[in-house]
This record gives C-alpha cells, sequence and structure tokens, in this order.
C-alpha cells in the first residue's frame, strides 16, 4: 500500500529566490505585509488542505462480507454504528464495498471514494486516527465445564498437551510458540474469502463439538461466535501476557491524513455518545475493557 496520496508537497522554493520575501517580512511593521508573511509561510508544505468529505452523506468505506463488523445486509456492529452517527449528523449513510485485505484502504478512502473506515487500530500509518472508542483483547475460549474455564494466561500449565485453536500468523500464535504449544495446535487460515468460509465461526464450532480443547480469537469475533453458538461458553480475555505481542489493542475511526477537522467532529461525536456505541457492541458480545484492563458488562449512564 501506498502512502503518496496523503503525503505533503514538498517545499520547492529555493533559498537563493526566498531570501527577498523574507527581508519583506522582517522590515515590514504594518498589518498587511504582516499578513503578507502569513500567507507566503502557510505555503504548500505547512498549511493544511480543505477536508475533502461529501456533507451530503455520511461515506463509510466496508468490507462487504466480514460480520461480526460489517456485511453488505449492514447487520454487523461497525454498520450499526454507522447508522448511529449518521442519525446523529442528520446525513443517509453511503457504502462503498471493498474486501478488507491489502489495497482496502487505497481502493477506498485514499481514492476519495468514501470518508470513513469505522474500525481501524490505533497507530496505523495509513490512515488518520480518530480518538479511539473502545478497547478489546485477544481471548481463550473454551467450554464452561473445561479446566481451561479458570486461564488467564497462555504460559499456563494446564494448557500442556491441550489441542487449541489458533489463527496462523496472528498475536496468539506467536506466544503459544514461546509456550511450546504449537504441537498440537489446530491452525485456521488468517487470510480467506469471508464469503465463502469463516474460521472464528469455524474454531467456535470445533469448541462446541469438542473437536478442540480450547481456541484463540481476536475479541470482538471470539466473542461475537461465542454468543451465536448457544453453548455454554467461556471467554477470557488475554491481559495478562508478560511476553510476546501485546494482546490488547485501541480500536479507532480512520479517516484521510489530513482531515482534521472531520476528525475532530468524528471525537466530538464519539465522546457524545460513547454509551450509546459501548451498547452497540455489548450486544454483539464484543469483550470490552477499560483503561484498566476490567471487562465493562454494562452501559454506564
Amino acid at each position: 500500500m501506498k502512502l503518496n496520496a496523503w503525503r505533503a508537497r514538498p517545499f520547492h522554493l529555493h533559498t537563493e529566490a526566498f531570501l527577498p520575501v523574507l527581508r519583506v517580512c522582517w522590515q515590514g511593521t504594518a498589518a498587511l505585509l504582516a499578513l503578507f508573511c502569513i500567507a507566503v509561510w502557510s505555503g504548500p508544505a505547512f498549511g493544511q488542505t480543505a477536508d475533502l468529505v461529501d456533507r451530503s452523506a455520511l461515506r463509510v468505506c466496508a468490507d462487504p462480507a466480514n460480520l461480526p463488523f460489517s456485511d453488505k445486509n449492514r447487520k454487523g456492529f461497525e454498520n450499526k454504528i454507522a447508522e448511529l452517527l449518521g442519525a446523529k449528523l442528520e446525513l443517509p449513510v453511503l457504502y462503498t464495498w471493498f474486501p478488507q485485505a491489502t489495497g482496502f484502504i487505497r481502493n477506498t478512502l485514499a481514492a476519495r471514494k468514501c470518508d470513513l473506515v469505522v474500525g481501524y487500530a490505533q497507530g496505523h500509518e495509513l490512515v488518520q486516527n480518530t480518538n479511539h472508542y473502545y478497547r478489546s483483547a485477544y481471548v481463550l475460549i473454551t467450554r464452561s465445564d473445561s479446566e481451561l474455564a479458570k486461564v488467564t494466561s497462555l504460559d499456563s500449565e494446564a494448557l500442556k498437551d491441550k489441542r487449541i485453536g489458533v489463527i496462523a500468523g496472528t498475536p496468539p500464535a506467536t506466544i503459544m510458540a514461546m509456550n511450546g504449544l504449537i504441537g498440537k495446535a489446530k491452525p485456521y487460515h488468517l487470510v480467506v474469502d469471508r464469503r465463502y468460509s469463516s474460521p472464528g465461526e469455524e474454531m467456535v464450532a470445533d469448541i462446541v463439538s469438542r473437536g478442540i480443547d480450547a481456541g484463540l480469537l481476536w475479541g470482538p469475533i471470539g466473542g461475537y461466535y461465542a454468543t451465536q453458538s448457544n453453548a455454554d461458553l467461556t471467554v477470557i480475555p488475554l491481559t495478562s501476557e508478560t511476553k510476546g505481542p501485546r494482546m490488547v489493542y485501541r480500536i479507532t475511526m480512520g479517516v484521510r491524513q489530513r482531515e482534521r477537522e472531520w476528525k475532530r467532529q468524528l471525537n466530538r461525536l464519539l465522546r457524545a455518545h460513547q454509551d450509546e456505541i459501548n451498547a452497540i457492541l455489548l450486544d454483539f458480545g464484543v469483550p470490552l475493557l477499560d483503561e484498566e484492563d476490567e471487562l465493562i458488562t454494562k452501559v454506564t449512564k
């Protein structure tokens, strides 16, 4: 993925050519000259470009087959959150659909076909992040009658010799390898066409049928399919890991890099309607964590 569409244009003025302008700015005392200096210094390299956001609709970039996050029937929790924001902005919600894989940002947000990605991990350089609106973690899922239902970390002795499902290439897979748990692990594919395959759903079904003893999934996926299974399952956020990659992440919304006013407007909406957003997430079984890694189990208001 390329960032060229978002980079500030280079400042091409040579020093020699710019010196006369500097002298005018230094010597002038009148307000007109001061304004002239400001105008010069707010050129392409320093100025903020205007937001190019469509103000007639809330245009959302989304995957058409990625439950529990989004789908073309608008049944995902990101769809519900987009509808909430659209209602508060008094705008219709319009979608640009594209699989959330390589090229997603380039073909949607960067191409200006839409103005908002509802869910994006904090700190990713391909987008400008809003403030985060939820925190979650990778989770261990097991049957509630299993001895593993009390496990809180992947270095637990109780996991030795157990058949554990894991999505290949995810952070829990790395920690499993560090703890010597890969030998009997059952891997599930990371990159699939979600129209035809759902690794998280398959893993939870294998836990229910006792094909595996436990599974490791990103919290929103694991929590959703655990609640959809109608089985007695325990979902344990893995917030106590002391080695390997981090397991807890902040999730934000993503906008184009220089659209700062749009970002500020979204931050105001997120702050004002956090309880309503939490209610949507909890309805989908998302394991929500506060800043102390404690589970949020109800809307605060």
